[in-house]
């Protein structure tokens, strides 16, 4: 059968609207079992599919074997515990044969930030290599879908040459390629696999296209179809937006506070309307963004601006207003003169271990250099939460994570009391019910409250928010 391929020169492209025929379950392959790729083995392991899950961590394979989390994500762990049990799930460390032995291939490496500030394509190369010499092997059409945040082009650009000269396969005619990015929010991130907010599903032959409907038919039957080089824009566009937000809502803090105006109430007026001023979510004046894709997926932008000669000077500052909001922090935890403060939440968001570029590290490392002794307590970062890992994938980003590297496990106390009765100051960095009744517990210390742990007034000369 001849295959006909997609017009590149269209951004939304058409496929049939009903699928017909039976919803026949893909034999899927994922490979790097982090974050993405943990939570896709268990999710589509519970839709019914066969899943291997592929990483050259031996401890995360072992991890996934034996059906437990890798990482602290609710319900992650009962649901590949379940997929284990039920037989859909194995792991290994052989992507070729993994595969050789799959239908549909999910690449979920990590992209992390380069020397030059751009995007760090080498597991994507490492990958591409041990895919294409499977590929070879096999006579039977596969899928290859991007899940990584990439820079535009990097698919057809940088994998597809890969895989068709090793295998001598032709792309569109023995194999697919697709980016189908991911919108996992971290700590509710098998919530959104179940409900995702969009599905985007770019590709260059129709084949493809009807196999990633079939696969995602059961959480979302509308999936918006469209280019390789489209899908892989809206990744970052979006990351790059959620980035803008953030800064802008810090932003009208910082002019408010001087003022006597309170800026929560300013930009919840703001946020009532939805037809202009979009969705209120980030849009809260509180700490700086962090996390494993916003700041890297910003300094990617900026490359690739540069690389083009194109000037970008709102996103091109955004990362100079963050850095303003950490430094903000830091001269608010100075002015109270404590030698002893206490950080409640490190990982960037509540929810999740993942410290990756989590910007209360930098307020750390700044205080620490200073010789300001420090405790911290978060929930879900312990002394047994890895941080080798971390390091490898920010060693070109995050200052502060390497700088603390060495003495944040030293710092990490298992009860917040512990770190209430033993600081003179405190830094709110998460809000949760724990730690509203921890302040209420000390009134006689100050607190730097970067989230709004309570309303307007509240405690009011104990508590100095950063934007209010």
């Amino acid at each position: 059968m001849e295959l006909k391929k997609l017009d590149l020169r269209h951004a939304e492209i058409v496929t049939p609207a009903a699928l017909d025929a039976p919803l026949a379950k893909a034999k899927i392959s994922i490979v790097g079992l982090g974050y993405v790729g943990a939570v896709s083995t268990a999710c589509l392991a519970s839709l019914g599919h066969e899943v291997i899950g592929v990483d050259i961590d031996q401890t995360k394979i072992d991890q996934i074997a034996r059906g437990e989390s890798p990482i602290h994500e609710h319900m992650l762990g009962e649901t590949l515990s379940e997929g284990v049990q039920d037989h859909l799930i194995t792991a290994t460390d052989d992507l070729s044969a993994a595969v050789r032995d799959s239908d549909v291939t999910f690449v979920s490496v990590g992209t992390p930030t380069a020397a030059d500030g751009g995007c760090d394509y080498s597991y994507i190369e490492q990958a591409a290599r041990s895919m294409a010499l499977g590929l070879g092997q096999k006579t039977d059409f596969h899928v290859f879908a991007m899940r990584c945040s990439i820079p535009p082009g990097t698919t057809m650009k940088v994998m597809v040459p890969i895989l068709e000269n090793i295998s001598g396969k032709v792309a569109g005619r023995d194999f697919g390629v697709c980016f189908n990015p991911e919108f996992l929010r971290e700590g509710v991130a098998i919530e959104d696999f179940y409900a995702p907010p969009k599905t985007v599903i770019g590709t260059t032959d129709f084949r493809t296209a009807d196999i990633m409907r079939r696969i995602y038919q059961p959480v979302d039957d509308t999936p918006i179809m469209t280019t390789v080089e489209v899908a892989e824009t809206i990744k970052y566009v979006d990351n790059v937006w959620h980035a803008a937000k953030v800064c802008f809502a810090n932003e009208v803090g910082r002019l408010c506070k001087p003022l006597g105006v309170d800026s929560h109430a300013v930009m919840d007026i703001f946020c009532q309307d939805q037809k202009l001023n979009l969705s209120p979510y980030y849009l809260k004046p509180g700490f700086a963004y962090g996390g494993s894709c916003l700041p890297k997926e910003v300094r990617a932008v900026q490359h690739i601006a540069e690389g083009l000669g194109v000037k970008l000077p709102k996103i091109g500052n955004l990362d100079r207003s963050n850095r303003e909001q950490i430094e903000q922090a830091a001269e608010m935890a100075r002015q109270t003169g404590a030698k002893r403060i206490g950080i409640l939440g490190v990982a960037f968001k509540p929810g999740t271990d993942d410290l990756r570029e989590s910007p209360i590290l930098e307020v750390m490392a700044d205080l620490k250099a200073e010789g300001v002794e420090l405790l911290v307590h978060d929930a879900a970062v312990t002394k047994d939460t890895p941080l080798e890992g971390l390091m490898s994938y920010v060693k070109h980003a995050s200052k502060g994570l390497g700088q603390l590297a060495g003495s944040l496990k030293d710092m990490l106390c298992d009860d917040v009391m512990d770190v209430m009765d033993n600081v003179d100051a405190i830094i709110v960095c998460h809000s949760n019910e724990d730690y509203r009744q921890a302040v209420f517990a000390r009134p006689d210390i100050p607190v730097i409250d970067v989230v709004r742990l309570f309303p307007q007034g509240s405690n009011a000369d104990q508590l100095n928010g950063i934007g209010w």
